[in-house]
């Protein structure tokens, strides 16, 4: 069979949070490469992919549990026989104030420890034991997936951007110990995009509130373009072809970075 440009046929990669949103549509694109695509999710509910090229297997994970981490990690082997690739997206992202004289949401540490175990510390354990195997092979990917708003901060989700600043120094630090395995580590940032999983009713109320703003007036924001040069929310897909890059040989000397993709948004 003749090879894609990306080379990805027969490549085992695992998406974490795969079962919708940015996760989804990276599994999607991963496939449609004809690459083996391991889905994990705490969703006990599959979603449909369009396996036409690539073959997936969707596992329920819990990505903050070492044991059903390590038992996915396992699972994939078992199906494909190897370890290509981990992408790690799982996320949560609840919106908290600092203080907040309201009492409604005040940030508390229920609150920070359910995103940093997520955000965080799934990333380390899901990266950990994919690292094992990586090592053994002499070679593999981690794509970590970060946010703008880890690089600029952001009113009302501190303790998500956060975590999300810390995933951008474990791919820095984790880079300079496992390039030497042969194993490169990357991080992607996305900026403003299309609705995703995390833009539930509650997110964008509690967001709204701690912006002082409404549900309303927040949505309209999502189309305002001031800060974005290029002029519109990123999509879905434009996020999934760089992860896709990102794993491919074509990649192959991008090592040690987080790549910012948000339309060349800034602060001012």
């Amino acid at each position: 069979m003749e090879q894609s440009w990306l080379r990805l046929e027969n490549k085992t990669i695992i998406v974490t949070g795969g079962a919708s949103g940015i996760g989804y549509a990276i599994a999607q694109e991963l496939l449609s490469n004809d690459a083996n695509v391991v889905v994990c999710d705490m969703n006990p509910n599959p979603p449909v992919f369009d396996q036409s090229k690539g073959c997936v297997r969707y596992i329920v994970t819990d990505v903050t549990d070492v044991q059903s981490v390590n038992q996915m990690v396992d699972k994939a082997i078992e199906t494909f026989g190897a370890i290509d690739g981990i992408v790690n997206n799982a996320g949560i992202n609840i919106p908290r104030l600092l203080v907040d004289e309201g009492q409604q949401y005040e940030l508390d540490e229920m609150v920070w420890d359910r995103v940093m175990d997520v955000n965080l510390k799934g990333v380390f354990i899901c990266t950990q034991a994919a690292a094992r195997h990586m090592i053994k092979q002499g070679h593999g990917v981690v794509v970590n997936m970060s946010s703008e708003c880890g690089l600029e901060g952001s009113e009302g989700q501190s303790v998500y951007a956060a975590s999300k600043n810390a995933v951008n120094s474990l791919t820095r630090s984790w880079a300079k110990e496992l390039g030497k395995k042969g194993i490169r580590v990357v991080g992607v940032a996305p900026g403003i995009l299309e609705a995703t999983g995390l833009r539930t009713l509650s997110y964008e109320t509690a967001l709204a509130y701690t912006r002082g703003i409404s549900v309303e007036k927040l949505r309209d924001g999502y189309s305002s373009t001031s800060t974005t040069p290029l002029g519109r929310s990123g999509k879905l897909s434009e996020i999934a072809d760089v992860v896709a890059f990102l794993c491919s040989e074509r990649a192959s000397y991008i090592h040690g970075v987080t790549i910012n993709v948000a339309g060349g948004k800034t602060r001012g």
